[in-house]
C-alpha cells in the first residue's frame, strides 16, 4: 500500500496526515499521541474514525499539525483521517458522513469591531 495523505482544519488549526499500512502508531509532530495530547479525551476525539471504522491496528498515522490550540488541533485531525479512510477505501464513507466525521466546522472567531471591548460586549451604557 502506498502513502495516503489528506488534510483537515479547525479553527486555525491544520493538520496534514499520511497513511501507512502498520501496527496503529500514530505519531504527531514526530511525537507520540500519547505526549503530544496527554488529556484521553483529545485522544479519543483522534482516533473516533479508526474505532469506528475497526481498523485502529491496522494502520500508522503521520501527521503535521500546526496552528490552533488542542481542541481545534484534535478535531481537525479527526477530520484528516477521516478524509485519509475515504481515500483508501470509498465504501468507508456513509459510516464516516452518518457519524458526522465529514462535515468540516466552519465556525471561526469573530473579529474585533472598533470602539467595543470585543466582537459583540459593548461598554456600559450611562444614559446620563
Amino acid at each position: 500500500m502506498e502513502i495516503t495523505n489528506a488534510i483537515g482544519r479547525r479553527k486555525a488549526a491544520v493538520a496534514r496526515v499520511y497513511i501507512t499500512e502498520g501496527k496503529g502508531n500514530i505519531t504527531i509532530n514526530k511525537r507520540d499521541i500519547t505526549e503530544y495530547f496527554p488529556v484521553d479525551t483529545l485522544q479519543y476525539i483522534v482516533k473516533q474514525p479508526l474505532n469506528l471504522l475497526e481498523v485502529a491496528g491496522q494502520f500508522d498515522v503521520k501527521v503535521s499539525l500546526d496552528g490552533g490550540g488542542v481542541k481545534g488541533q484534535a478535531e481537525a485531525l479527526r477530520l484528516a483521517i477521516s478524509r485519509a479512510m475515504i481515500k483508501i477505501d470509498e465504501e468507508n464513507r456513509p459510516k464516516l458522513k452518518a457519524a458526522g466525521f465529514l462535515t468540516r466546522d466552519p465556525r471561526e472567531v469573530e473579529r474585533k469591531k472598533p470602539g467595543r471591548p470585543k466582537a459583540r460586549k459593548r461598554f456600559q451604557f450611562s444614559k446620563r
